[in-house]
């Protein structure tokens, strides 16, 4: 039986790519998989077999290398993150939440930052610009790549493309940033819909209703998520959030506990690091946060 790529799902119909990317075949899945609690997701890599009609079906999903509750999507090796500098403003705490749930899945991130055509004159303008700077310096200290863009001016399109080819890019965001008016940028003739901000909420509609992955130059493919605002961290452990930070990792084996938390043990190598300056103040106080926040889900349930 052939193997093909999930591109698409929607409505109980799976559409797998085959391996040559020669057609797309919509399938059902197996009822097994339902029986066992597994269900296929796009970015997984299947086995599948075709009917007289022209569908198929789902018959084995393939071994995933990564893989996402929120957005649901398996096998994407890079996230790319994407934040607008104005309307919605850059959030510091959000993008950090972002980076924990993706180091949490094992995968690199990409931070791209829209709207810079956007940002307005005046003190306001070199407010933001200075939070803007802040920013990028901040993360590619850490490790990250960050690409300042603009969709409709073209601004950082190149390079943003040359740092997405030959991946299964994960596209992800709060509402309103931007994000299918990059994706229309990047792929010339795409057309996905886009909604301008709300002026009395301050944030965007949903404009995308499913994971669908897009084939982009250089052979990978981008997965359009629907956007989203919140994140919690039920399935995280208290262990997991301190090694999602990657400053974090790095000293933590020179902490004296192990299993350390980094907030009150004596010996600490992070609050060392802290103390000295080596560790963003702001990067503390959300990991912190989202430590707090852990222990009261926890609790709950």
């Amino acid at each position: 039986m052939p193997e093909g790529l999930i591109v698409k799902a929607l409505s109980g119909y799976y559409y797998v790519q085959s391996a040559d990317g020669s057609a797309t075949v919509e399938c059902r899945g197996r009822g097994i998989f339902k029986k066992r609690g597994e269900s296929p997701l796009v970015g997984d890599r299947v086995v599948y077999s075709e009917t007289e009609n022209g569908e198929g079906t789902v018959e084995e999903i393939l071994p995933r290398v990564s893989e996402l509750i929120r957005p649901q999507i398996a096998n994407a090796d890079l996230a790319v993150l994407v934040f607008s500098v104005v309307r919605p403003e850059l959030n510091f705490v959000l993008l950090d939440k972002f980076l924990v749930h993706t180091e949490h899945a094992r995968m690199d991130a990409l931070l791209v930052l829209t709207k810079m055509d956007r940002i307005p004159g005046g003190e306001e303008g070199e407010s933001i610009r200075r939070t803007v700077e802040e920013a990028r310096s901040l993360y590619s200290s850490i490790g990250y790549q960050v690409i300042l863009t603009s969709a409709h001016e073209g601004q950082g399109l190149e390079q943003l493309r040359s740092a997405l080819a030959g991946h299964i890019n994960m596209l992800a965001g709060q509402s309103g940033v931007g994000k299918s008016s990059l994706v229309n940028a990047l792929v010339p003739g795409l057309k996905l819909e886009t909604n301008e901000i709300s002026v009395k909420l301050g944030r965007g509609k949903h404009t995308t209703r499913h994971v669908e992955l897009i084939p982009i130059s250089g052979g990978g493919y981008m997965a359009d998520t629907p956007g989203f605002s919140q994140l919690d961290f039920a399935e995280l452990g208290i262990d997991e959030i301190g090694s999602c930070f990657r400053e974090f990792r790095a000293l933590s084996s020179q902490c004296k506990f192990r299993g350390c938390t980094h907030i009150h043990e004596p010996h600490c190598a992070v609050l060392q690091a802290k103390e000295q300056g080596k560790i963003s103040e702001s990067r503390y106080a959300n990991y912190v946060s989202f430590m707090t926040e852990w222990k009261e889900t926890k609790r709950r349930y």
